[in-house]
């Protein structure tokens, strides 16, 4: 095997060795991906309760004061810093403990009200909630709830809900999404009661002003049968420990204020009860806490997506072009018609899988990843609409257009914030490959110890084929008969109702689909990207139409003499419609093969020539290596008067 084929091999095995390899609960995709439309699972829509509505809404009333009184999302923006009285404030509300339990000191929040106040934030300022989701969605606070022992929970959990901030350490210099590159590492020392950590790391949000961060580190490998098999560890590290540092501040196109930057550890003595887990578990830490963590992320793309399509709809109707307001033209009509049907299904998503979380039945992972991947995506296209028909007032900074008296809405800084969703926490890309893997687990655990049988493998070949054969017969014939399944609802129109069924056909269309793909291309499937992510694709269609309806009849059945939700579900599933039927379409006629050629031939340098004619060098002042600013100091005041708040 050639080192690349081997290191490629290395990090699928980890990867594969590090993910939750069983289904206790039920997940809604996992089953429509076999070809089952559970309604059930999502229908009727899970209600929030009153008394836990009751403290979100108390709470929204409080984080309201303290943004309107203490966090100038404008001035954060400008001057590239949170100020310290603006964390004071949003801490001592309690916003960095929202997901900490009572008993450490935290507010103890159900998922659902946690989104409720990501929302919010989001709509407000996409820097401040990234400090606050950074912090608990992915920080400390959620790999110790999962896998931390009572002594660590009592030991920092307190802290990080009253001042202390966090932050997840994975990402380096040379490695993304790639853990079998790391090279990070913790030593045990000779007693075993420390490890050593040497390495750094790269694009730590929070990281520049974190006091207790989680690192992820190689620890020494495991040797199984002759073959070194890599171990990645997860340990808190202090920001007081010698050989702790901060080694440079990172700017970005967006989120000017969010603290982000290189940390170094240059032999930084950890004592062995700050490791989370055990030994080589630290990948597997860092996995489960996404599948949750992730719907940070979606919960505040709906809050920008809902400012954005509040503040728009005066200008549609004052700015008139031709005679008549712009939002009659059918070009501008198609945008803010879409915009308004995407936040729906994005609210959907959001709140379905947040409830889902709560209820601790059902398994989320895959719906937690397409939550990520669907809604940072629609608020990326939505806000790059938006901005198009405000025109130049949308492309104006909000203080420019302040200076001159006009309305100052930041379109054009909810579009740069928003930018960096599709590869924050996983990118788009990485999205399509964890989906997808998901997706296929059935097939994966019936046909790969058939395909690539691993050293060791205790089931005989024809043991494989005779389980393999039992599942299939049973199961394909199935997905040729209608399912004669009833939907029960009361208040969905004959029109979506027609899209439930349409659900339930693409189901199991699906499944056929990916069932006979991979007879095609067998273990060769996992280097078809582009086909996986028409799976993919398909899939996360499916399920933002199905949680869409699920959510309309709610909405409907709450004030039926209200249609609205019906026309928007209606709009989202047929634009959804068209996208799976492409998605369908592509998978079996593409020229991917074209992408490969032209890509490889493109990396090879045969199309230099297209380079001619160009500037050829960097601006004078970054010819030549400097040091990166260090972190901006705090800057309560600007020149300009601050953006009034609305």
């Amino acid at each position: 095997m050639s080192e690349e084929n081997k290191a490629k091999q290395d990090a699928m095995d980890m990867a594969e060795d590090s993910r939750q390899a069983e289904w206790e609960f039920p997940s809604f995709t996992g089953e429509l991906y076999k070809g089952s439309f559970r309604w059930d699972l999502m229908h009727p829509f899970p209600v929030q309760d009153e008394a836990d509505k009751k403290i979100g809404d108390e709470y929204l009333e409080k984080l309201k004061k303290v943004c309107e009184d203490d966090v100038d999302a404008e001035m954060i923006d400008r001057n590239r810093k949170m100020p310290d009285h603006s964390l004071k404030a949003l801490t001592d509300i309690g916003v960095f403990g929202m997901k900490i339990a009572k008993k450490y000191k935290g507010l103890g929040f159900s998922m659902v009200n946690y989104a409720r106040a990501l929302t919010y934030l989001g709509s407000y300022c996409q820097t401040t909630v990234t400090w606050a989701s950074a912090h608990q969605s992915i920080g400390v606070p959620e790999p110790l709830k999962i896998f931390g022992t009572d002594a660590q929970k009592e030991k920092f959990l307190p802290r990080l809900a009253t001042g202390d901030i966090s932050a997840f350490a994975l990402t380096e210099p040379d490695v993304g999404s790639d853990p079998a590159k790391m090279s990070t590492t913790a030593e045990p020392t000779e007693d075993g009661e420390h490890y050593i950590v040497n390495g750094e790391k790269l694009w730590i949000t929070n990281g520049t002003a974190a006091s207790i961060i989680v690192v992820m580190a190689k620890t020494p490998p495991k040797v199984v049968k002759g073959r070194e098999i890599p171990q990645i560890s997860a340990f808190i590290l202090e920001r007081d420990m010698p050989g702790y540092s901060v080694d440079k501040h990172c700017e970005f196109l967006g989120l000017n204020g969010i603290a982000n930057g290189v940390l170094k550890f240059d032999n930084v003595k950890v004592p062995k009860e700050n490791m989370i887990g055990k030994p080589g578990e630290g990948l597997k830490i860092a996995l489960t806490t996404l599948n949750t963590g992730r719907l940070g992320l979606p919960a505040a793309s709906v809050g920008g997506a809902k400012i954005s399509l509040k503040e728009i709809r005066s200008w549609v109707n004052e700015r008139v072009q031709w005679g008549v307001p712009v939002g009659k033209h059918q070009s501008i009509a198609k945008k803010i018609a879409n915009a308004s049907a995407d936040t729906l299904a994005m609210e959907a998503i959001v709140y379905l899988t947040a409830a889902m979380s709560d209820q601790g039945q059902k398994d989320i992972r895959l719906e937690a990843a397409i939550a990520k991947y669907f809604c940072t995506e629609k608020a990326w296209s939505m806000t790059d609409d938006l901005m198009q028909v405000r025109g130049g007032r949308g492309y104006e900074t909000a203080k420019s257009l302040h200076n001159r008296g006009d309305n100052p809405f930041p379109i054009e800084r909810i579009l740069r914030d928003a930018r960096i969703g599709r590869i924050f926490e996983g990118s788009s890309e990485v999205m399509h490959l964890i989906i997808a893997r998901e997706a296929m687990d059935t097939h994966f655990k019936l046909v790969m110890p058939l395909l690539m049988p691993k050293p060791g493998q205790k089931e005989s070949k024809l043991s494989l084929i005779m389980n393999a054969a039992k599942f299939y017969l049973g199961w394909l014939p199935k997905l040729y008969m209608p399912s004669g399944q009833s939907f029960n609802v009361k208040h969905l129109s004959s029109a979506n109702q027609a899209h439930l069924g349409y659900v339930e056909r693409a189901s199991r269309k699906v499944a056929k689909k990916m069932f006979f793909t991979m007879g095609k291309y067998k273990q060769k499937l996992e280097t078809e990207q582009l086909i996986l992510a028409n799976f993919v694709d398909i899939g996360t269609n499916i399920f933002a139409m199905a949680a869409t309806l699920a959510y309309a009849e709610h909405k409907l059945s709450e004030n039926p003499s209200d249609q609205t939700p019906q026309e928007l579900a209606d709009l989202f599933c047929k634009n959804a419609r068209q996208e799976i039927a492409a998605n369908f379409e592509a998978i079996g006629n593409n020229h991917n093969r074209d992408f490969d050629k032209v890509g490889g031939k493109y990396m090879e340098g045969a199309y230099k020539w297209l380079e001619q004619g160009i500037h050829d060098g960097l601006p004078k002042s970054l010819r030549t290596p400097v040091d990166a600013a260090p972190a901006p100091a705090a800057v309560e005041e600007d020149v300009q008067e601050p953006v009034p708040a609305k």
